[in-house]
This record gives C-alpha cells, structure tokens and sequence, in this order.
C-alpha cells in the first residue's frame, strides 16, 4: 500500500510540474480527429518563425495521448512579436492510421502581438478538410 501512495503522490507531483511547465509556455497545439471526437496523440508538429522571406525552425513535437503539445515554444526563451507558422503533419498521421486523406500538413500562419501572455492553436480534423481557430 506504500508503493501505491508514493506512485500515486509521484504521478500527481509529475502531472502538476507539467502543467507549470505549460503555464510557463506561450504556446500549445491541441489536436482533435473529428471522424471519432477523439484526441489525435503521435501528430508531428513544427514551430518555425518568419524572419523576412524565410522561416526559421524553432521546435518540434509530437501530440500526447490528450493530443496535445502543452510547451512548443523553445523553453528559456522569451516569445517575440512577429509570424510564426506551426504545421500539423497530418499525411503521416492518417497514413499511421491506414487512412486515405486529402492534406499531407496542415500550416497554420499566425501574428503574435504581445497582447496575451499565451497563444494556442487547436486543430479540428478530417480526411478530407480541418478548421482552427484562436484558442485559449
């Protein structure tokens, strides 16, 4: 019964530094397959910035089981103003999961204006479209 309480303790403990480490975070993707209204977990997704012409990688990651990435944004490093892009590479999803699709990535182009300390992009998917929104 010992080893029980100190898993449980153990897992709590996990889950709530996890989540300051999302609070501390300005930006999070969310998957969700619409087929089912199910989470998405296993989605690659990239961070890049736009800097003129060009985009710069910034990160990369991959959905949990919940089908989120809670931390994208590079950690010690302060969110600036600009263009940023985040792509969901969902033609390897589908793919993973014997599905025929449409889109092989989905972009997602955005401004970051400094007004909120916190950005998040939730994805909502199918085969053959998706929709996104602001988040929060």
């Amino acid at each position: 019964m010992t080893n029980l309480k100190t898993l449980c303790a153990s897992l709590v403990l996990a889950s709530l530094s996890g989540l300051a480490m999302a609070a501390d975070n300005p930006l999070s993707v969310h998957v969700l397959n619409l087929n089912d209204g199910l989470p998405s977990p296993d989605v690659k997704v990239t961070l890049e910035k736009q800097n003129g012409q060009q985009w710069t990688a910034l990160n990369d990651g991959v959905t949990n089981q919940q089908g989120r990435i809670t931390a994208l944004y590079p950690q010690d490093k302060a969110l600036e103003k600009g263009t940023y892009r985040v792509t969901f590479k969902t033609g390897d999803w589908f793919e993973a999961h014997d599905t025929a699709s449409f889109f092989p990535e989905v972009p997602v182009i955005f401004e970051v204006d400094g007004t909120v300390p916190h950005y998040h992009i939730p994805l909502l998917l199918s085969p053959y479209g998706f929709s996104t929104y602001r988040g929060n």
